[in-house]
């Protein structure tokens, strides 16, 4: 198992929105970034999980938790002319962008604010918290993963 942390712009899709969808699971569909692109396509496995985390609001935070439930597979939306994220470039017999399925898990009840996770040397070395740690989709160490369920007083904290 892996741990992960997906930004989101909560205005586009949060985790109240995760936990609306049909059996609280959704794809996690529009990644453009082809660093992201890799590890949605290469890295992240089935039962994986995932710290959510709310970008472009104020304050910029984790909240709450998901799990990968469907592995890497075509964004079919790429190849839709009407929809957001179509990609005139991408070819359905080779396709470039992909996508997971993803489970709502738990909401934090106190979500963790970047500035928060800044201010805990035990995360240091955290990919987010250095300079140009941009991805939309990031590797998070076990180590950070609990340490950051354990601030959040997380419900549902991995074995």
């Amino acid at each position: 198992m892996k741990f992960w942390l997906f930004k989101t712009e909560p205005d586009v899709f949060s985790i109240d929105t995760l936990a609306s969808s049909p059996g609280k699971t959704a794809p996690w569909e529009g990644v453009r970034g082809y660093g992201a692109r890799n590890y949605l396509r290469d890295e992240i496995k089935k039962k994986d999980l995932i710290l959510f985390y709310h970008s472009s609001t104020k304050p910029p935070h984790v909240a709450g938790l998901a799990e990968v439930v469907k592995e890497g597979y075509p964004d079919h939306f790429a190849f839709d002319k009407k929809h957001k994220y179509y990609d005139p470039k991408s070819d359905p017999q080779k396709p470039t962008w992909f996508m997971v399925d993803v489970k709502f898990k738990e909401k934090f009840s106190r979500p963790i604010s970047l500035e928060e996770l800044r201010s805990h040397g035990q995360l240091k070395g955290m990919v987010l918290l250095q300079p140009g740690g941009r991805l939309s989709i990031q590797p998070v160490s076990e180590e950070h993963f609990h340490y950051i369920c354990k601030l959040a007083g997380a419900k549902s904290l991995p074995g």
